[in-house]
This record gives structure tokens, C-alpha cells and sequence, in this order.
């Protein structure tokens, strides 16, 4: 991954776990050929490969503002049983803590953990194996959930087997340390970071607002999984549960951010990260280097 990304005060730096090709047909069932064509002028080279894959990245992103050092979804993390769910993902091992280290934070540095929801690919790295038991990975940093999320899952994983396995080694085992915050859905941190509603991928969904010296960035967790999602907000992509909130989701954010200058971040798009703009009746991605 590529250099640390300034607003104002504020440094941001993704942590890369892995990257995945994916096809289009897999991230959108319904989109048409001749679509995607239409869109590789921009969505090339970095968030589209020469094969017309699109472009999957699982990372953290490391916010550091004076004084504060927090981490944004911490990916998959290391031999968690993901059985049925995405095969990547399952009793997966990197180097992840070490390129942490390479970007100057040991696990003792971090403040604060803000998960954008609870989908096992954005809170793995909250905890990891020490002998026989999950531990917290950030033991004196403080893990921010939003409320409305917690609820919900805690609640399903009474009834999916994948959920509970997910809250018992990545959730769970920082509760039991005392080390998570409840937290409203319009939570403000400080003067420079605020979470904002963006509910549809998930029920308790937020994007992570960055502010500082009159400039904004957005880290808009699943909003959207590829930024050609810009160009067809409606189409139901393959990884939202409930397709009329999730549309609901994106549009508003669609409109929320376009022609902003805001700089977006995507927990799943490669960097560099960027702009949206208007097109027309919908909306493209502008890398931030264009």
C-alpha cells in the first residue's frame, strides 16, 4: 500500500491484510457487460485489473491525529474459523501485526479501535490467540461499537452458528476485558473525528468523518465494496443482506459526499483513495492523484 494520506492534522495509512481479484458478476449479479466497459477509463489501473477484475482490498486504516493513535476495521486477523463463509478468510495468517509495526505502532500504541460494523472481515484483528483463549490485540486501547450494531448481532447469533463464532473469538473477549464503549450511531469523538449513520450493508453501519484544517476525508466502511458502485447505486450487490436498505445507503451517501472535495476511503477499495463526483444522473470515482 502506498504513502500516508494528510488532512490538516490528521495522517491516514492503510494497514494491507490481503488483496483479492474478484469478478464483477460475483460483487454485482446484475450488471451488464457492456456497463463495466463503460466505466474502465476510471476505474483503471487502480481499482480494476487489465482483466476487467475488480480490485478487492482487506485493510485497516491507522488514523493519527496530535496525540491520538486509532485504527479503523481491523480486517480478518489471524486463524479465525470462518467456516461457509468467504474461503480467503478462513484460518487466514499474514504478517498484518508486523506491517503495523512497519508503519511505527506496536499494539500497546493504539488509543482506539472504531469498527464501521461488526462483519467478520472488520473486527478480526480486535483480538488474537495466546495459548488456548482470544485476548484483546490493543490491550489499553478502548473499542468503540455503536450500539444499534451490537444489539442486533448479539441478537442473531443466537440463530447463525458463523455470527456466534465470529462475536466469541473477535467481540466478545474485549468485552470481557472492559476495554468497549457503547456508542450512538452520531457519536463525536472529538473535533476532528465523528461517526455518521450510513445504516443498510448492515443495521448499525457508520461512516468515520475525519476533519481538520478546513478539509474532510470519509472512511465509508461496506457503503459501497468497489467504487464502481459510483456509476450504479441502484444494483443490488452480492454482500448486502437487505437490498432496499443498503440502496438506500449508498444513494445517501452518494448524495451526501459528491462534488465535496471529501477524500473517501472505502474499506475495500485499493488506494489511492478519492473523490466523488456527479456524472451525469449518477456519480464516478476520481482517484485523488487525477
Amino acid at each position: 500500500m502506498p504513502a500516508v494520506t494528510r488532512i490538516g492534522e490528521v495522517t491516514m495509512e492503510p494497514i494491507e491484510e490481503i488483496v483479492l481479484p474478484t469478478s464483477v458478476r460475483w460483487m454485482l449479479p446484475d450488471m451488464a457487460r457492456e456497463d463495466v466497459e463503460r466505466c474502465r477509463e476510471w476505474m483503471q489501473p487502480h481499482y480494476m485489473d487489465a482483466e476487467g477484475r475488480l480490485t478487492q482490498s482487506i485493510h485497516t486504516l491507522l488514523v493519527r491525529t496530535p496525540g491520538l493513535t486509532a485504527l479503523v476495521d481491523t480486517g480478518v486477523g489471524n486463524g479465525k474459523d470462518r467456516t461457509g463463509g468467504i474461503p480467503a478468510f478462513h484460518m487466514l495468517e499474514t504478517p498484518w501485526l508486523a506491517r503495523l509495526a512497519e508503519a511505527g505502532v506496536q499494539p500497546e500504541d493504539v488509543d482506539l479501535v472504531l469498527c464501521t460494523h461488526l462483519h467478520g472481515d472488520h473486527c478480526g484483528w480486535n483480538t488474537r490467540r495466546e495459548g488456548d483463549r482470544w485476548v484483546p490485540t490493543f490491550p489499553k486501547a478502548r473499542y468503540l461499537l455503536v450500539d444499534r450494531e451490537w444489539a442486533h448481532w448479539s441478537s442473531v447469533a443466537a440463530q447463525e452458528p458463523a455470527t456466534a463464532r465470529l462475536i466469541e473469538d473477535s467481540v466478545q473477549p474485549v468485552f470481557d476485558a472492559g476495554l468497549v464503549d457503547l456508542v450512538p450511531a452520531d457519536h463525536q469523538l472529538n473535533d476532528m473525528i465523528r461517526f455518521v449513520p450510513s445504516h443498510g450493508h448492515s443495521p448499525g453501519h457508520v461512516t468515520i468523518e475525519v476533519e481538520s484544517d478546513g478539509q474532510r476525508a470519509a472512511l465509508i466502511g461496506d457503503v459501497m465494496h468497489s467504487p464502481l458502485q459510483c456509476a450504479f447505486p441502484a444494483l443490488r450487490p452480492a454482500l448486502d443482506r437487505d437490498e432496499t436498505a443498503g440502496r438506500a445507503g449508498r444513494l445517501a451517501l452518494l448524495e451526501r459526499y459528491a462534488g465535496t472535495g471529501t477524500l473517501i476511503f472505502g474499506a475495500h477499495f485499493p488506494t489511492p483513495p478519492g473523490r466523488i463526483e456527479r456524472d451525469g444522473d449518477a456519480f464516478r470515482f476520481v482517484a485523488a492523484e487525477a
